[in-house]
């Protein structure tokens, strides 16, 4: 899905929780996410904290669709 959108005309970025998968399918903006049961989240951290996880991967999220790129990129 996102190489037809990015096919459209429309950067996006994928939020994966495994990057190899999203590289061997061809997604340009990779953002890692965090685990596979809990991709934007972490329950065993507190309640301040997991908002702070979850902002700065939406952040990188952003940052990624902004950023010009010319081959697959992770985004760390």
């Amino acid at each position: 899905m996102v190489k037809e959108l990015e096919r459209a005309g429309l950067p996006t970025a994928h939020v994966c929780t495994i990057v190899p998968i999203s590289q061997t399918v061809g997604a340009n903006r990779i953002v890692p996410a965090v685990a596979i049961p809990h991709p934007l989240g972490d329950p065993t951290l507190s309640r301040e904290q997991e908002k702070e996880k979850r902002l700065n991967i939406v952040e990188k999220a952003l940052k990624a669709v902004q950023t010009q790129i010319d081959e697959q990129t992770i985004f760390e």
